[in-house]
């Protein structure tokens, strides 16, 4: 579903199920792989007086065009920095608020009944532990995890062994499920992904000089007018929203 579409969706369900007196919570536009500790983040967040946030997940890159294109939100989290600066070079964000929220690690994922196990290190030869299966990947050519995961294989000398071998998903979580469901032997997804999943396993871990350091920079967005954003914007920046992150297996920023 593009992401306009999912945005659209969050406010209608936001606004079909509070009663029109009631205070409803900024909107947060966050990556994919975000979910599970921002949707806990949320429910610790609410209470009297604070409604809780509405929450919209997709691609980093798909979401940073909808802001670009004029989507109406208050926050932005990104699974990293190059999209996270795109908007902000267009002047969409509040720079002063821009924060990294938390990082995380990548791994090599496969179903849960495969017996593979990969030693992730330069010379790899993925096209072999594939056989006749697919990789799959977040976008390499856009989504934050897979280009990610696209530099670390350039740098192990594995990429031209597998370029022509990638089942392209349109996010993070969507490759996890190719993976989950047997149509890919092996998939390149976040640590925090992997285990959130019970249809998969860890195969391998990528060393963390094998890619650009995994960052999920946060920002108010230009348009906010919702004060909400920014109360929620400094809870999860706080001693008590890292605690979320770390318990969901984020790492530190």
């Amino acid at each position: 579903m593009p992401a306009r579409r999912l945005i659209l969706a969050a406010l209608a369900l936001a606004l079909g199920a509070t009663p029109a007196f009631a205070q409803r919570g900024p909107l947060v536009l966050a990556a994919a792989s975000m979910q599970d500790a921002l949707d806990a983040a949320a429910d610790r967040y609410a209470g009297p007086g604070r409604p809780r946030p509405i929450l919209s997940y997709a691609a980093s890159s798909a979401l940073a065009r909808q802001i670009a294109a004029g989507a109406p939100a208050d926050l932005f989290v990104s699974a990293d920095e190059p999209w996270m600066g795109d908007i902000e070079r267009r002047g969409l964000i509040v720079p002063r608020t821009r924060a990294n929220l938390a990082g995380n690690r990548l791994v090599l994922v496969a179903p849960v009944t495969s017996r593979a196990r990969v030693v992730i290190r330069p010379g790899l030869d993925l096209g072999r532990t594939l056989g006749k299966g697919r990789l799959a990947m977040a976008d390499p050519d856009a989504v934050p995890a897979g280009r990610y995961g696209k530099a670390a294989l350039e740098r192990l000398g594995a990429w031209r062994g597998v370029a022509g071998r990638v089942a392209r998903a349109e996010n993070v979580r969507a490759a996890l499920a190719l993976v989950e469901r047997g149509a890919a032997a092996l998939g390149i997804v976040y640590a925090t992904d992997a285990r959130a999943a019970r249809g998969v396993r860890v195969v391998g871990v990528f060393p963390a000089a094998s890619h650009p350091p995994i960052r999920y920079p946060i920002a108010r967005l230009a348009r906010s007018r919702d004060p909400g954003g920014e109360a929620f914007r400094r809870f999860l920046l706080s001693r008590r929203g890292q605690a979320i992150f770390k318990r969901y297996g984020f790492t530190a920023p």
